[in-house]
């Protein structure tokens, strides 16, 4: 089809596609406006080893210039930030939260609940659920320029959504503290056994000296309030639910619908038959 005919279509159909474009908005509008909000917990943390007088650095040697072309996090706050979405984080928030009634209410309301129960599908939340909500509401994000990273929990109740988020980190940096004082422990039972049966001088004064590195990292450990992930601003949540965005939505929205109406009307121009140009015949084929 001729692009003039194509304008030409569009220009009489203007009425309608005006039409169609307000149904799309005023669609977009109400599912935008119905849309559950949620309250946004935020922490903002460092790694230790970026910190002070870092732990790692007293565990075991490292470069002095490690890290600092690579973004990519390492040793302890690599662990931790694993253990934030790990499978142990979302039972310990089943346990210890509401967290499965309320995903188990939110499944259960409006049309999409009564559609489960029309189908027979499962509405009880369980622990794979509670795995998918963590991994969706939870975000960490490195800051531009700086060692910092930003922890960000989306929860439809204000007072929950700060209280996972305390108890994630908790989690987290009890998990790799354990983590360090086991294998400090395990280590230091497998030096004393072989201490006890070595008779060699020179062997034995390297294990001693192991044993002692070992016994410093159980000291370590023990004395840092932080061994994976130092505390910048402290947990904190937002006193005004913030998403969805809704005005960045409806803003979307006010472009979008138009131009969705507008594609629809140009398709239904273009399944048509092209309709002949005007003084144009067709001679018949001999």
């Amino acid at each position: 089809m001729p692009l003039e005919v194509l304008i030409a279509g569009l220009w009489r159909m203007r009425g309608r596609i005006a039409l169609l474009a307000a149904l799309f908005l005023g669609a977009g509008t109400t599912a935008v406006l119905s849309w559950p909000r949620s309250f946004v917990a935020e922490a903002l943390v460092a790694p230790s080893e970026t910190t002070g007088i870092a732990t790692s650095s007293l565990l075991s040697p490292s470069p002095a210039f490690s890290g600092l072309l690579d973004p990519r996090p390492t040793g302890n706050f690599a662990i931790y930030l694993g253990a934030l979405r790990s499978a142990e984080a979302a039972a310990l928030l089943v346990e210890e939260t509401p967290l499965l009634d309320g995903l188990t209410a939110r499944r259960a309301a409006g049309p999409g609940g009564l559609l489960r129960q029309t189908l027979g599908l499962r509405i009880a939340a369980d622990l794979d659920d509670a795995r998918a909500w963590l991994a969706r509401q939870l975000a960490v994000t490195q800051t531009l320029g700086a060692v910092t990273w930003t922890l960000a929990l989306a929860h439809p109740d204000r007072d929950q959504a700060l209280d996972a988020l305390r108890r994630l980190h908790a989690f987290a940096e009890a998990k790799v503290r354990a983590d360090l004082n086991d294998m400090a422990r395990r280590r230091i039972l497998a030096l004393e056994a072989r201490l006890a049966r070595e008779t060699d001088l020179y062997i034995r004064q390297s294990l001693y000296e192991m044993l002692a590195q070992q016994q410093r990292v159980g000291l370590v450990v023990a004395a840092d309030e932080a061994v994976a992930a130092r505390l910048v601003s402290a947990p904190m949540v937002e006193q005004r639910a913030s998403l969805p965005n809704r005005p960045l939505l409806l803003l979307l929205l006010l472009v979008t619908a138009p131009i969705a109406a507008l594609a629809l009307g140009a398709a239904g121009l273009l399944l048509r038959a092209p309709p002949p140009l005007p003084g144009l015949r067709m001679e018949p084929a001999e």
